[in-house]
């Protein structure tokens, strides 16, 4: 059974980027975007997804901010943090933010959101 995902990302061509790359993937099923921490939340209370794959920089928070809110609503979703910058640094961050993960953005794929999640 597909895992039901919710893209976070500010930049909208690359919100619609993503959708067409993980619609064709098995693995995930993507049921909304949001473009920043508020409207994450909100979609994430509403939707309830399995996985929020998470932009590190948003217009009103950070992802390393959102993240424990998202791991703790109701459906405590896994949480894959991006950015187009990050290095061993951004993981560690991750980690501490309680996200199953980190993949920057040049290398996201449905594989390697799922290798994040397998990490957990």
């Amino acid at each position: 059974m597909a895992k039901r995902l919710l893209i976070v990302d500010d930049d909208a061509r690359f919100r619609a980027l993503l959708r067409m790359v993980l619609e064709d993937a098995p693995e995930f099923e993507v049921v909304g975007e949001a473009h920043e921490g508020a409207a994450a939340l909100a979609a994430a209370r509403e939707l309830d997804p399995d996985v929020v794959l998470l932009d590190v920089h948003l217009p009103d928070t950070t992802g390393f901010e959102l993240t424990p809110q998202l791991t703790t609503t109701a459906s405590a979703a896994e949480v894959v943090l991006t950015s187009s910058r990050g290095d061993e640094t951004y993981q560690d961050l991750a980690r501490q933010a309680g996200a199953a993960g980190f993949v920057p953005k040049h290398e996201l794929s449905a594989a390697a959101i799922t290798g994040a999640l397998a990490v957990t």
